[in-house]
């Protein structure tokens, strides 16, 4: 019987299924990568979340054949030690697209009505916060996009039906067709999209190595607009931690909603954490349970796509 090897839970529906088309399917009995070099042994497939698959772990498994990315980026993959060995690398493309964009408007309400301040202040019978916690409606109000793949053109169909917002976006790789077809403004470069937005939100996917040129940064801050909302749910290394202190510190900025941090979790001391308008989750944009089981599901049925012989869908 053929196995698949998974480095951290997944849905249990997956794990079924793959039992059901009698594979063997184990686990790490931790979730590091030490572990995951241990144990992987003679593993056909390895389904791999957030804590990827190094080439050292590449090396200690012969038998491989797949590795299934339960997600989007491969960053943490060794792309190219699975390459020299002929072995698939697939992604689990689109799977989670409505789920972070869903958290994205979420944090843009939360931190443009200053939702977290509002229930503190309930907490400590602060109701005089009413009076000084004035928000930003965001109806009218010009939403910047930072990339424009699947989960950003969700993010501009919600907006822009749900609150009347005025989208933008700036991408170095779309085709102005695709702005067009979803009535978004394509915007010639990142300053001017900067200048000209409201809210920015942040969805450039990170290149090989996970590394990501920072779009805000000591050179852009200038370029956003005064009291502006950043929101950040693509990688933590998009922004640079300084420059965005230094941003909220001199109002530049409003506000921020985070789901994803440079360093993660951050140290307890970081200033970022005692910033009064910036909201934090926990990097669970993908993390509903429908988000969950699609992207679990598509990296099973691509285990058996290449047992079956077959190159599956989003192979690299």
């Amino acid at each position: 019987m053929p196995a698949c090897f998974i480095t951290q839970p997944i849905a249990k529906e997956a794990v079924a299924f793959l039992r059901q088309q009698n594979v063997t399917v184990r686990f790490a009995s931790s979730m590091t990568m030490a572990t995951v070099i241990k144990e992987v042994g003679a593993a056909d497939a390895v389904i791999t979340r957030d804590l990827g698959f190094s080439a050292a772990a590449v090396a200690a498994a012969p038998a491989l054949r797949l590795i299934a990315c339960h997600g989007s980026g491969t960053d943490r993959i060794a792309v190219d030690a699975a390459k020299t060995r002929g072995i698939v690398v697939t992604r689990a493309l689109g799977s989670n697209s409505r789920s972070v964009a869903e958290l994205t408007i979420g944090l843009m309400l939360t931190v443009a009505r200053r939702i977290c301040e509002a229930d503190r202040a309930v907490r400590a019978n602060d109701w005089v916060f009413r009076y000084r916690g004035a928000g930003m409606e965001l109806h009218g109000k010009t939403l910047g996009l930072v990339g424009f793949g699947a989960i950003a053109r969700e993010v501009a169909r919600i907006a822009a039906a749900g609150f009347g917002m005025n989208v933008r976006a700036w991408s170095s790789s779309v085709e102005a067709s695709v702005f067009a077809e979803h009535g978004v403004t394509m915007m010639s470069d990142l300053p001017s999209l900067l200048r000209s937005s409201d809210v920015i939100s942040l969805h450039r996917p990170a290149g090989r190595g996970g590394d990501v040129s920072p779009v805000i940064s000591d050179e852009t801050i200038r370029d956003l607009r005064s009291g502006s909302i950043l929101l950040n749910t693509s990688r933590g290394v998009a922004v640079d931690r300084d420059a965005l202190l230094a941003a909220l510190q001199s109002g530049r900025l409003a506000g921020a909603g985070l789901d994803v941090l440079a360093e993660e979790p951050p140290e307890p001391d970081d200033r970022l954490l005692q910033c009064e308008g910036v909201v934090f989750t926990p990097h669970v944009g993908a993390a509903t349970t429908d988000a969950l089981v699609r992207t679990a599901m598509m990296c099973a049925h691509q285990v058996m796509d290449v047992f079956a012989g077959r190159i599956p869908p989003h192979a690299l």
